[in-house]
């Protein structure tokens, strides 16, 4: 699915220096962060990393989708939660690839009810249509 440039909202524009091990910051100054692989693939860990800042942008951007959703439905979504787990690792083809698991807690609706929220949410969720059918999206709720 592609945008039509006249229906963007908004772009954000982020430059990295020395790519996995430098800095990456935006354009407006609000972020500025030091990015160093983690220990577990040979780095320092002493920064963060872009599975960190990936799994960040997706959790804050699904929940704002669940908050769409959960509008929509009339559902009461105060008090959750969406937490994205990032994994990196090698490909078959030998280069890398990403995994992410997006785990929903809903406390106010039963497990049912909140499985249906988040899989609509799932289909509103700009990182979702963007990632889907390249990555692996696991889906839980409850």
């Amino acid at each position: 699915m592609t945008i039509q440039h006249i229906d963007v909202a908004y772009t954000a524009v982020a430059t990295a220096e020395n790519g996995r091990d430098g800095r990456v910051s935006t354009d407006d100054g609000k972020l500025d962060v030091v990015v160093n692989p983690p220990k577990e693939m040979g780095g320092s860990g002493a920064g963060t990393n872009p599975e960190q800042l990936f799994a960040a942008g997706y959790s804050a951007c699904f929940q704002g989708a669940l908050g769409v959703v959960a509008r929509q439905e009339k559902a009461d979504i105060t008090g959750s939660t969406v937490t994205a787990s990032v994994s990196i690792g090698r490909t078959e083809a030998g280069g890398f690839g990403l995994e992410v698991a997006i785990s929903a807690s809903i406390p106010n609706v039963d497990t049912a009810t909140a499985r249906a929220l988040v899989e609509k949410a799932h289909q509103v969720c700009p990182y979702s249509n963007a990632t889907r059918g390249n990555i692996k999206v696991e889906l839980s709720a409850g």
